[in-house]
């Protein structure tokens, strides 16, 4: 039984949605290339969705458990990131496997898991140590240009230490996701899923 298994054929699980005519239909435009457009718009979406996990997780932590208030601000602000950056991970896996690649099967889903997660782990390592390094920096100089829209929380709002961390910590992200999507883009494209056309 197990060598028939062995033999058979994986069967191809496919997600369609309401976004894949129009992505076609864009794709479509650039002529030999548009199988891989199609792939990075999809890819795109896939992103945008697990920034808006990572972002409103990274939000929800700082909000409750993981304040970025001394004394372990730094450690917070890493641990915060940390789990924010895994739910979009898995989150993105699943559907990059299911939608952006569904032709992708030449290795184990777990093959792929593994291969994922070590692209993600180095942006993951170089989002963290950018948002550690620059968060407070990035949090005094975005907090004056935001602070028109902070004072209708309350009049004569004035930004404590924790509120500066957060925006910094808030700008750091979306610079680094921004940079993450591209390494994970040509990574996964050129490992993890290298064996579509």
């Amino acid at each position: 039984m197990s060598e028939n298994m062995g033999t058979m054929k994986m069967r191809r699980v496919a997600v369609r949605n309401p976004l894949d005519g129009p992505i076609v239909a864009i794709a479509g435009r650039f002529g030999s290339k548009s199988k891989e457009v199609e792939r990075f718009l999809k890819f795109a979406i896939v992103g945008a969705i697990g920034a808006v996990i990572d972002f409103g997780t990274l939000v929800i932590l700082q909000a409750t458990v993981l304040q970025p208030i001394e004394p372990n601000a730094n450690l917070k602000v890493v641990i915060a990131s940390t789990i924010a950056f895994l739910a979009a991970v898995l989150s993105n896996f699943i559907w990059n496997r299911l939608w952006t690649y569904p032709d992708s099967r030449s290795r184990s889903v777990r093959k792929q898991l593994v291969q994922f997660t070590v692209i993600s782990t180095v942006g993951w390592v170089g989002r963290t140590l950018w948002i550690n390094a620059s968060f407070m920096l990035l949090g005094g100089i975005f907090t004056p240009i935001v602070q028109s829209a902070l004072e209708m929380i309350g009049e004569n709002y004035v930004p404590t230490a924790s509120a500066e961390a957060k925006i910094g910590t808030m700008v750091a992200w979306f610079i680094g996701v921004i940079v993450v999507m591209i390494w994970n883009f040509l990574a996964n494209r050129y490992w993890t899923y290298s064996d579509v056309d």
